[in-house]
């Protein structure tokens, strides 16, 4: 059990550490390309985030642990809503005030509910993943060229900021420095997958869990550090737009990305309890943060600690299940 849980505990550390170091360089690699501090907003830090969770998950669709595969996903976005949407808000209440939250959000929905309805089926299969994937890259296109039309100035302040803290040196950055990010991150997410995945592999035996639970808690929350300090930052730092740009961005991530891309590897059967229960209460928590976002374009810290006792309530619930 300990050794399972020291796994656990260096795998999400290999996670967090490859994660920030392919950010940091993938940032300098499209500073050098001359990509606008918007666009590689959008796309690199976007998605950067979030390569914890598409490691994991692509890995245990790999050696065939499709219920963590499909649960780390699920379970994000639970947890980046509640518990991140809430700590932030306990922060500084937060802002909707960025033209891409407002277009994002709805889109993030229809998405959602794009997940359920293939989901149903009981499986995500390699069509469900092209169409996911297809998804992903109109969108984030789109996105990109919408912003460098309609960008406003704070938001272009907000992104330049936030790409400026992940460049690899104050200085223009060096090409053999962000491909050795680059290989250094990908190799620290490849044995950071792999620690996690065996993990709580061992866990779940031990417990007499379900891997479907493992993956929903611990490898969900373990994965989701860096959109808790990517998001926190943001926060104290008075960027609350942004704090919920990334986890609003991650969640389409997840859902687009790192489903498509697992269920390419290996088509991905859906755990009935998975569809019958956690799936709503992603579609449900993704509805509830709408009167939230709206009532005054703002979350406030009595919204946000509500948020916090939705999850608990959730996982209190998913621990006490026959």
């Amino acid at each position: 059990m300990l050794t399972a849980v020291g796994l656990i505990i260096l795998g999400i550390a290999l996670l967090a550490a490859g994660g920030e170091a392919l950010l940091r360089g993938a940032v300098g690699l499209a500073t050098l390309l001359r990509l606008t501090p918007a666009v590689i907003g959008l796309t690199v830090v976007a998605a950067g985030t979030s390569v914890p969770e598409l490691a994991v998950s692509s890995l245990a669709a790999y050696q065939g642990k499709t219920d963590i595969a499909v649960a780390n996903v699920v379970g994000s976005n639970i947890f980046n809503i509640t518990a991140i949407v809430g700590m932030c808000a306990l922060i500084w209440p937060l802002r909707i005030t960025g033209n891409t939250i407002k277009l994002e959000y709805p889109v993030l929905v229809l998405v959602t509910l794009l997940c359920l309805v293939i989901a149903q089926h009981g499986s995500i299969n390699r069509l469900d993943a092209a169409l996911l994937l297809s998804i992903y890259a109109g969108f984030t296109a789109y996105m990109v060229s919408l912003v460098r039309q309609q960008v406003t100035a704070e938001e272009s302040q907000e992104l330049r900021a936030e790409v400026a803290e992940l460049s690899p040196t104050n200085e223009r950055p060096r090409w053999w420095l962000c491909l050795a990010l680059v290989v250094a991150g990908v190799a620290l997410l490849a044995w950071g997958a792999e620690a996690t995945v065996a993990g709580a592999s061992d866990v779940a035996r031990w417990l007499g869990w379900s891997e479907r639970v493992i993956g929903l808690t611990i490898v969900s929350v373990g994965t989701g550090l860096p959109e808790v300090v990517a998001s926190l930052v943001s926060s104290i730092r008075g960027r609350s737009d942004m704090a919920l740009g990334n986890v609003i961005g991650s969640n389409l991530f997840n859902i687009l990305s790192i489903l498509g891309v697992s269920a390419m590897i290996s088509p991905l059967p859906v755990h009935p309890k998975l569809f019958a229960s956690d799936c709503w209460w992603m579609l449900g928590v993704t509805l509830a943060i709408f009167p939230l976002m709206f009532s005054g374009l703002r979350i406030t810290r009595a919204e946000g600690a509500l948020l916090l006792l939705i999850y608990a309530v959730y996982l209190g619930l998913l621990l006490t299940a026959p």
